[in-house]
């Protein structure tokens, strides 16, 4: 995986697009990001385009509430049905935020591999991988990591939506290259902006997603000659918070964009008969 996929990967598994409940005092637990708008049951539908505009894919995303804790899904569906984008993440929100697992499929012609990672809330993961050379062989990793309580894997915008508009914080994600390797990463506002709706405004909050490297800036820097990019989310900083727009490299190339949709009716269907 190359060093600008990580980052937008997980982020993009954060997109949760629903009414969130009301607010309760805010706070930042030690263990992660303190729940301020608790997650509930949602089917939202999203869209994939390039920084111009083009239609990539339409993706849908569920949340379920099961057993005290939510289970989250995102899948994108692609024009070319062997190309594959899925992740999974299982969450608790009984004081701050928590992953108790995450699962990743990606394959087709858009990726610079094939992978299917699994990571257990212990630190335990496999990685099954299959590079785009003739006649590659599948590569699998295994072993457990040593995870800090704030891993936020597929969490990331829904963090953003807990963050004071004037506050930064910094959580941890598992980065997989394809082997996992455990990097910091900051949620910090940079300023607000007007997006329409009709002609009703609504002010957004913008999040800059910073990867703090530390030791592992060399490694990073060695894939491309660079560090990874920032990467940028939009939330409706309201009483009841949205997602509105997500901006960042998917995998090596252009920016793309990930924005909420709403479904359509083929022409001649959909419409109310008297």
């Amino acid at each position: 995986m190359s060093n600008r996929h990580w980052l937008a990967v997980i982020a993009l598994a954060g997109a949760v697009i629903a009414l969130a409940a009301p607010s309760y005092l805010h706070r930042l637990a030690p263990a992660g990001i303190a729940v301020r708008y608790p997650e509930g049951t949602v089917h939202g539908f999203l869209e994939l385009r390039t920084e111009s505009g083009a239609l990539l894919a339409h993706g849908d995303l569920t949340q379920i509430v099961k057993d005290g804790a939510i289970d989250s899904h995102m899948i994108f569906h692609f024009a070319d049905s062997a190309t594959l984008f899925e992740e999974t993440v299982r969450f608790t929100q009984a004081g701050a935020f928590a992953i108790e697992s995450y699962h990743l499929i990606q394959r087709g012609s858009v990726f610079p591999f094939a992978i299917d990672a699994s990571l257990a809330r212990d630190g335990h993961y496999i990685v099954k991988t299959t590079s785009k050379a003739k006649n590659a062989v599948e590569t699998q990793y295994a072993g457990k990591l040593d995870l800090p309580a704030d891993v936020a894997n597929g969490l990331v915008i829904t963090l953003a939506k807990n963050i004071a508009p004037r506050e930064t914080a910094s959580v941890h994600i598992v980065a997989f290259t394809p082997e996992p390797r455990v990097i910091g990463l900051e949620i910090a506002p940079s300023g607000t902006h007007d997006a329409m709706l009709g002609g009703h405004v609504e002010r957004t909050t913008e999040f800059v997603l910073t990867p703090k490297l530390g030791a592992a800036l060399h490694f990073f820097a060695s894939l491309a000659g660079k560090a990874p990019p920032e990467s940028h989310a939009w939330i409706i900083a309201d009483d009841v918070p949205a997602f509105i727009r997500f901006e960042g490299p998917m995998y090596d190339g252009p920016v793309f964009r990930l924005t909420p949709a709403s479904p359509t009716w083929p022409a001649g269907e959909g419409s109310a008969t008297h």
